[in-house]
């Protein structure tokens, strides 16, 4: 797990599971390029790292417009060097039933979570098999594999993510870049605390809800963002030089390995 003077780019890395991989690849050694909408929380974010840390430099970057996108690979690549792996973790929910859901909220999602992932992937991983290395980790849920009521375009776009991912590990197999899939379950994070009411935290989380063929976490508990960084680090990694195309589930058995 040695991140030593590599360069690495991370969309969302202002917050939750972004952020989360941002400080573990800073304690390995590695260069960041953060990458993310909210350009305040990005600078303040890269900002609380100490010297001690390798440096993090923010980019205030929309993923769902590729020539933002573009622009800011092309000046990470000139400024920081090549960058050797790339994980994508931003994403946006919209929940509503499918029937009611408004156009604006169904193709916010695709334009962030999936045409941004296309984005940023396309982008780096150009650079990546011209010189026939590197490797990519993207951010998807375990809503790709089982349906959720009122998440239909989240999961959706989730699931367009997963094989497209797959896809593009087979395309570049052969320039020796990979590209590999974490898809977590219930996270400890700002979008999922979103969900909480007075009457429904954690503790119904892990429960599940019949009412909504929801199951529960056979673990009983929810995930840390630093549980999925983890993960996320060993897929970029050299302990995990021959795997690609691979869909790393981190849910503690909420969607019983489907």
């Amino acid at each position: 797990m040695d991140f030593k003077d590599k360069i690495v780019l991370v969309t969302g890395a202002a917050q939750g599971i972004g952020a989360a991989v941002v400080r573990k690849l800073c304690q390995y050694g590695a260069t960041v390029a953060a990458l993310d909408i909210n350009e305040t929380a990005v600078k303040q974010y890269a900002d609380s790292f100490n010297n001690n840390c390798r440096p993090v430099l923010p980019f205030a970057v929309d993923i769902s417009n590729s020539e933002q996108v573009s622009r800011s690979v092309e000046q990470i690549e000139k400024k920081l060097g090549p960058i050797e792996y790339l994980v994508n973790v931003a994403g946006i929910l919209r929940m509503g039933s499918l029937l009611s859901l408004s156009d604006d909220d169904w193709q916010a999602t695709f334009s962030v979570n999936t045409t941004g992932a296309f984005n940023i992937s396309r982008t780096v991983g150009c650079y990546m098999k011209e010189r026939r290395s590197g490797s990519i980790v993207l951010v998807s849920s375990n809503a790709a594999s089982v349906p959720r009521m009122q998440m239909g375009a989240y999961a959706a776009s989730k699931a367009a993510v997963t094989m497209y991912a797959k896809c593009l590990a087979l395309e570049l197999a052969a320039f020796n870049v990979r590209c590999n899939v974490v898809s977590p379950g219930s996270t400890d994070t700002a979008m999922q605390r979103a969900l909480w009411t007075a009457d429904s935290g954690v503790d119904h989380v892990i429960a599940g809800s019949l009412e909504h063929y929801r199951l529960g976490i056979p673990l009983q508990k929810i995930a840390t963002p630093e549980m999925i960084a983890d993960a996320v680090l060993f897929l970029l990694s050299d302990q995990a030089s021959q795997i690609t195309m691979h869909d790393l589930r981190i849910d503690g058995g909420a969607t019983l390995g489907c």
